[in-house]
């Protein structure tokens, strides 16, 4: 479990193949931040732009470690193939803050970012989500975008390839402050960007409840004859 709060910024160094089939995944080398590595164990959990991997090796010395990710984790994530800067955030511990919200590290689907512009001293934000994530976006709720924990400040549908870029789904706006810029991999997002969208796990459980149906309730909560 993670809360969306980024520890730190690594670079991914190095990607080498598994196998040489299409079903075999990557190990990826990736270099942390001075000390980063200093309370993490083999078989840790480290989320990467929001996708929980695995610690499989690690060197304290040269700051780095190497996680193994699956060919199913890699065709539905974004950005976990390639050499560059990514979030990164150790999973959360029982005597943690939450300083952000309830993340599994499970991505949900792919966005792509439709704007990316310096309103004041702030930024704003604006990703293409699936049309099948659009209704667990909501105005003031909780989206994890690679890996960040944020608020949604406007939600708008489009039922067409009618929207920016000439994409279908639901478009939401985002304010980021310099402080999330600044120390997150979000910086270097531009128009036509991939990223790792995470919904809100309450409003998953919301929609679960609201489309099971009745009669299964009415069944699980009668009585043993």
């Amino acid at each position: 479990m993670f809360t969306g709060i980024i520890t730190g910024v690594g670079r991914i160094t190095a990607v080498h193949d598994l196998g040489s089939s299409l079903h075999h995944g990557k190990r990826l080398t990736l270099q942390a931040p001075e000390g980063y590595l200093d309370d993490v164990a083999l078989g840790d959990s480290i989320a990467l732009n929001g996708a929980c991997m695995t610690v499989t090796t690690f060197d304290l010395d040269l700051h780095q470690f190497t996680i193994d990710i699956s060919a199913e984790s890699l065709a539905r994530t974004s950005g976990l193939a390639q050499l560059g800067r990514v979030n990164l955030e150790k999973a959360l511990r029982a005597n943690d803050r939450l300083g952000g919200h309830i993340v599994s590290g499970h991505v949900d689907g792919i966005g792509t970012v439709t704007h990316f512009a310096q309103i004041g001293e702030s930024w704003e934000l604006r990703v293409m989500a699936p049309p099948e994530l659009a209704k667990y976006l909501a105005y003031k709720g909780s989206i994890t975008i690679n890996g960040v924990s944020l608020t949604v400040n406007r939600v708008e549908d489009f039922l067409e390839h009618d929207g920016p870029l000439g994409l279908r789904g639901s478009e939401v706006s985002i304010n980021l402050i310099p402080h999330t810029v600044d120390n997150t991999a979000l910086g270097s997002l531009q128009a036509g960007s991939h990223v790792n969208l995470e919904i809100d796990t309450v409003a998953r459980y919301v929609e679960r409840m609201l489309r099971v149906d009745p009669q299964l309730n009415a069944t699980a909560l009668k009585a043993p004859q």
